[in-house]
């Protein structure tokens, strides 16, 4: 299996300090309603730092419970331990997930051959395919594209890399690296034209959370060839896409734009906190041009 069109990087709901079941399970029917082709509960997105290990499965848990097979589940089930990872990964199985999303591990900063015995060790675990996820802005260190053909090459369950580092070329040599089988999803909603043009076959996006029908259609644009429209789109929802990613850190900007519109509660887990007022009031005056609230 492999991972191709438009996934949604979902956030993780709050209500008075414990994951809000309800506003998440919404969120995800929003999701299929409107074309998405899968979800990725637990990622950046979701606050999986801010998540226990209890709370990370039943999120899981609850994503796949509420697709009911409607689209895939790619679980983020990454971590930087490896045996964290292996037992997220595990459980995201044992849940049903139809894939995993493995983080680059960060902090610990391994070597190339960290990450490749890193990321092995999980594919063998699991019989899950595995899209890789490199993040150097989060991470420090990214996946070196060396160290993606190995995998590729090693391990039949690794599928896909989410490309999140902001380099076209990077996607150029990424193309020329891999098999023709092997996925590349662009990690970043303003890249999504230059990096399907380049090759890339997707998207796990931020945006979607609110505007899925036109990350799904930018998408389709882009498989079909259809560059025009794909650039029309771009061009229209740019201010918008580059705001959500810069008015402050994610997942802060697009789980406010959803509190905005009524859909969740606009709570964050420390160490992350709300945007000030000023860049708050810069966002509803974003979501206003887009006729978003």
């Amino acid at each position: 299996m492999s991972f191709t069109g438009t996934y949604t990087a979902l956030i993780t709901p709050f209500r008075d300090g414990t994951v809000d079941r309800e506003a998440f399970r919404a969120l995800i029917d929003a999701q299929v309603d409107a074309g998405i082709d899968g979800i990725v509960p637990v990622g950046t997105t979701g606050e999986s730092p801010t998540l226990d290990h209890h709370e990370h499965i039943e999120v899981i848990q609850l994503a796949v419970e509420a697709a009911a097979g409607r689209v895939q589940v790619v679980a983020g089930s990454g971590a930087n331990s490896t045996r964290e990872a292996i037992s997220l990964t595990r459980a995201a199985e044992h849940a049903g997930a139809t894939g995993s999303l493995q983080v680059c591990p960060y902090y610990n900063k391994p070597s190339q051959e960290g990450l490749y015995q890193h990321f092995r060790a999980v594919a063998e675990a699991t019989t899950l395919p595995i899209m890789l996820y490199s993040i150097p802005g989060r991470s420090v260190i990214e996946i070196a594209i060396d160290t993606v053909a190995r995998l590729a090459a090693d391990c039949p369950n690794i599928v896909s890399v989410k490309e999140a580092g902001g380099s076209v070329d990077r996607v150029n040599q990424l193309v020329q690296a891999l098999p023709e089988d092997f996925s590349i999803l662009s990690g970043d909603d303003p890249l999504t034209l230059p990096f399907m043009a380049c090759g890339a076959v997707g998207l796990v996006s931020v945006a979607a959370n609110i505007i899925p029908d036109v990350m799904a259609r930018l998408v389709r644009a882009c498989l079909n060839q259809s560059f025009d429209e794909a650039l029309a789109i771009q061009k229209q929802y740019y201010p918008l896409l580059h705001g959500l990613m810069t008015l402050d850190t994610n997942p802060v900007p697009i789980k406010a734009a959803v509190a905005l519109q009524g859909r969740c509660a606009e709570e964050y887990r420390l160490p992350l906190a709300p945007m000030s007022a000023s860049t708050k009031e810069s966002l509803q005056e974003l979501l206003h041009d887009f006729d978003l609230l």
